[in-house]
């Protein structure tokens, strides 16, 4: 299960659509957003060129989320990947995990990840 499904709460037999959710006042958070220095940036990698984007956005100090599902981690196109990837990580002085068989993390310079789960 991606991210997203988890967020969205797409499970087997679960369907659900945007009249299941409240929308929330955002009333002055887009605004602190705005002067954010860093984003978190969610992305799917279909393909080779969907890197693109995500190394652009971790050159400029996003922290990405990207949901590789349509991948097996054994796929010789994921492998390139994330090879590239954790170059770029590297050469940026940033970090990447694979988190399951679903999602790459991958961040800028002076941000972290924790291997340990918080809670259970």
């Amino acid at each position: 299960m991606g991210l997203m499904s988890k967020i969205l709460g797409e499970e087997s037999g679960s369907s659900r659509n945007t009249e299941d959710y409240v929308e929330l006042d955002a009333e002055g958070i887009e605004a602190a957003g705005a002067d954010a220095d860093r984003q978190v940036r969610i992305a799917s990698i279909g393909d080779k060129q969907d890197v693109i984007d995500i190394k652009d956005a971790v050159y400029d100090g996003d922290i990405v989320v990207a949901d590789i599902t349509r991948h097996s981690t054994q796929d010789r196109t994921m492998e390139h990947i994330s090879d590239e990837l954790k170059q770029v990580a590297n050469e940026v002085g940033g970090d990447i995990v694979q988190k399951d068989d679903d999602q790459l993390i991958i961040t800028p310079s002076g941000v972290a990840i924790s291997r340990e789960r918080l809670g259970r």
